[in-house]
């Protein structure tokens, strides 16, 4: 009796280790005390906090002669802790079995096992045993039950549960949320939310996070500031965890002003956190701003985790600035591209997105998991290098080892064949796309079909294609066809497709002020100064042309008649030198293109000096002979610079590559990869 009740103070008193448990062990055994459920349950509970292994807990349990129903719960509790959900189901079996009932402790253990292996009909029989038990009311028990509904898709069931509560606690309340938020009911989340602050409770960080996720699928920025209020008003914490959802919320819906602020207010910040900003800028079309915060994450001493690299290198992918996004591949390590399809991705495109293609086919090959997406990355990268031998090559490859391709897939197909000019394959593969691969045409894949048309001069076909369309083109499908009669100059039809395009997007600068020159060029003057009204009312200004050049990991902005630059001077000296030199070669500034622009950049003044032609020069003094020239462009490549481009490749003999909006033109030796097409 008296080493019994020693070796219960030695219990109490607390066991710090597992070799304690062991000693503890041997001591009953060698005592014959395999009767006493106390000694017995209480190192059950210190062998499952002290080793991860419960092989030994289990063994332990066997040796109970006669476990009741108290040292059942610590075994289930103990598996369910550790994971080991199935095996804790089997457990409630034959703690059934041997005659024991569960209690208000049990349910929620096993409910929980039932909800992470979504056996539903075990937790349906659970419920009739706690309703004939007398348990349905217990708030712990009922708690488990809604979250037990909610997370098998059982949604009324839960509402059901829920609503019978007499008292609600938190937990219950972002179960149901959590629960309207999985079946993307994603208002009625949102309702259920501010019926808790209606009834004056106060949410805690997890409740607050998940609404804010409903808030971001809604795109709803006006909620979005209202719960923000609702945090300041209640006085909650912006601990790290909420305050990295609210930065992550207001990017996803592209505020990132206050994402900034939010940012700026947190008193402690992660990796996870700076990384939610770098993809909130990245995502938003402000790539430099990325780059800027990831500077700054790393001054201050932050690893960068494999989700903030995908920011940066989409960041480097929207700049081209292929050094950086070298550099930060090789901040983590080489394994995580290649086993990890997200960042493997991510890269690919870089390179992709840089110009080069060699390297981003280099890492796909490489990559030990690849899924769909990882295919799709490297066909539209291959499709904006204009490569369809190589593309038609890589989609039999994917095709013969079982993936199936999606509309993506054949997004980059598409855009392949658009780039080469490839009528009739592009016309095979959008009708097998259906016929058979038994997928569904999309607006996208009618916009690209309507590009490869126009493109080719076909425009009444890609007319008839717009009309034949099951869903109302939108403004990408009318600018592909406005490419089109841009290119074939039918000025009748893009004076109709620019109608559209201004019913669609009244505020897009551009099509005013090409539907304005067109009227010019028809001497329809009266039309053209009513567009230029027009602008002048609504308060429509023109985007300005712009490009970016990395040079020695530094990337430098140039916009039309820039004069910003530190060395400007020297710039400009540079172009004049280049203007005269291929003004010898016979080279005339074609002014037509002007008036099919759509960029700031008009006036036959200014064709000397746009934005990618003083980048090209900054390029050409900041870097050593030989290397290549690479710059980004936020839109077109006008046609007057085309030409002169590829005279400027045959005066220096460098490769220059200017990716624009829409594909890659590599000028070499007075020629470029598009054929000029």
């Amino acid at each position: 009796m008296n080493v019994s009740i020693d070796i219960k103070a030695r219990l109490i008193q607390a066991i710090t280790s597992f070799n304690q448990v062991k000693h503890v062990h041997a001591r009953i055994l060698r005592l014959d005390l395999l009767h006493d459920n106390y000694l017995l349950n209480t190192l059950l509970k210190s062998s499952f906090n002290l080793n991860d292994d419960t092989n030994y807990s289990r063994l332990l349990f066997n040796q109970i002669q006669e476990p009741n129903d108290y040292v059942w719960n610590t075994l289930i509790h103990g598996l369910v802790s550790r994971d080991h959900f199935k095996e804790s189901i089997k457990c409630f079996y034959s703690m059934r079995q041997n005659g024991f009932l569960p209690h208000y402790f049990t349910f929620p253990l096993v409910l929980k096992a039932c909800t992470r292996v979504l056996d539903l009909r075990l937790g349906v029989e659970l419920h009739t045993i706690m309703v004939k038990a007398g348990y349905d009311y217990d708030a712990f028990v009922k708690t488990g039950l809604v979250c037990f509904y909610a997370k098998c898709g059982r949604l009324d069931d839960a509402c059901k549960v829920f609503d019978e509560m007499p008292e609600k606690n938190p937990v219950s309340w972002t179960a149901i949320i959590s629960g309207y938020i999985e079946e993307r009911r994603f208002t009625e989340a949102l309702d259920v939310f501010k019926r808790l602050l209606s009834m004056n409770l106060r949410p805690d960080s997890f409740t607050l996070v998940k609404i804010l996720s409903a808030c971001s699928q809604l795109g709803d920025l006006k909620n979005i500031e209202w719960l923000d209020e609702c945090i300041t008003t209640l006085k909650i914490t912006k601990n790290i965890f909420l305050g990295t959802a609210l930065v992550d919320t207001y990017a996803k819906c592209g505020s990132m002003e206050k994402a900034h602020a939010t940012f700026d207010q947190m008193l402690e910040k992660d990796a996870v956190t700076w990384g939610a900003m770098i993809q909130g800028y990245a995502s938003n079309g402000k790539p430099k701003e990325a780059l800027d915060i990831f500077y700054k994450m790393k001054n201050n001493n932050l690893k960068p985790d494999c989700y903030t690299i995908v920011g940066v290198l989409s960041a480097c992918s929207s700049l081209g600035a292929l050094e950086l996004g070298e550099w930060a591949r090789g901040l983590i390590d080489n394994n995580m591209f290649l086993h990890n399809p997200i960042v493997g991705t991510a890269l690919i495109d870089m390179y992709a997105k840089c110009g080069k293609m060699n390297s981003a086919l280099k890492v796909f090959k490489e990559m030990k998991e690849k899924d769909v997406i990882v295919w799709n990355a490297a066909i539209s990268g291959l499709g904006m290098s204009g490569q369809p031998k190589v593309i038609s090559s890589l989609f039999g490859q994917m095709y013969k080892l079982g993936f199936h391709p999606d509309g993506k897939t054949f997004i980059g197909i598409l855009c392949g064949c658009t780039h080469a000019g490839l009528v009739d394959d592009g016309r095979r593969f959008f009708y097998d796309m259906k016929s058979f691969f038994s997928l569904d045409h999309e607006i996208e894949h009618y916009g690209c079909m309507v590009d490869l048309l126009g493109r080719s001069g076909l425009l009444n076909e890609a007319y008839d294609l717009i009309k034949s369309m099951p869903m109302e083109p939108n403004a990408i499908v009318w600018g592909a066809l406005l490419s089109g009669c841009r290119l074939h100059k039918d000025t009748e039809l893009a004076e109709h497709v620019l109608k559209k395009l201004i019913e669609l997007e009244p505020l897009n600068s551009g099509n005013y002020v090409l539907l304005s020159n067109i009227f010019s060029a028809n001497h329809k003057w009266e039309e053209s100064l009513n567009i230029r009204s027009q602008m002048r009312e609504k308060g429509i200004w023109k985007i300005p042309g712009c490009c970016w050049i990395e040079v020695d990991g530094v990337v430098h902005e140039f916009r039309v008649g820039d004069t910003s630059h530190p060395i400007s001077e020297r710039i400009y000296g540079k172009l004049s030198e280049l203007n005269r030199e291929v003004k010898q070669m016979g080279y005339v500034e074609r002014t037509e293109f002007v008036l099919f622009d759509v960029e700031d950049e008009e006036k036959e003044h200014f064709l000397g000096c746009h934005s990618e032609k003083l980048a090209i020069a900054f390029g050409l003094i900041s870097t050593k002979p030989g290397e290549v020239i690479r710059v980004v462009k936020n839109m077109r490549v006008c046609g007057d610079c085309h030409v002169a481009i590829k005279l400027f490749s045959k005066i220096t003999g460098r490769e220059i590559i200017l990716r624009d909006n829409n594909r890659f033109h590599s000028f070499i030796d007075g020629s470029c990869s598009c054929g000029d097409y």
